[in-house]
């Protein structure tokens, strides 16, 4: 099995120097390595087929057999390095808290440990509200950006 480390090491070294951040990377039983990354300005293709290559020359497929994929996070998955969150400042988030409890609101900074969202809420007399909420990322479930085509 490829080991998942020196993946990371390899995308590593190619990414420093770039504007570009690893999210993830995972190497599966049967060899399938799925590597996530981005940039705040948006990776393009051309860029995942660039790491892709290097990748290519630096594992030996004659050893071990792979399937390789690189591309940038979905839409919908949920942030997993800081960056994302940087990225996603000003636009509207979903955080689910470590007891469920989802908030709904604009990601104002990053900070620290942790983060600040705006979040709007209706009050009795039916008035809204906005409140500003800090989490640390230890109290966090998931948080992912919230879509909207309107």
């Amino acid at each position: 099995m490829i080991n998942k480390e020196i993946v990371k090491e390899l995308v590593n070294n190619f990414i420093a120097e770039r504007d570009i951040f690893l999210v993830d990377v995972k190497v599966s039983t049967t060899n399938r390595i799925t590597i996530l990354v981005n940039k705040p300005s948006g990776i393009t293709i051309d860029e995942c087929a660039m790491i892709s290559r290097h990748i290519e020359t630096n594992l030996d497929r004659n050893r071990e057999d792979y399937d390789l994929n690189v591309s940038s996070p979905g839409l919908n998955m949920p942030f997993r390095v800081r960056e994302q969150y940087e990225m996603s400042i000003g636009r509207p988030v979903e955080v689910i808290d470590n007891q469920g409890k989802k908030t709904r609101g604009i990601l104002l900074s990053v900070e620290g440990e942790g983060f600040e969202i705006e979040s709007e809420k209706t009050t009795l007399g039916k008035k809204k509200v906005t409140e500003e909420i800090s989490f640390n990322f230890d109290e966090i479930k998931t948080v992912k950006e919230v879509i909207s085509f309107k």
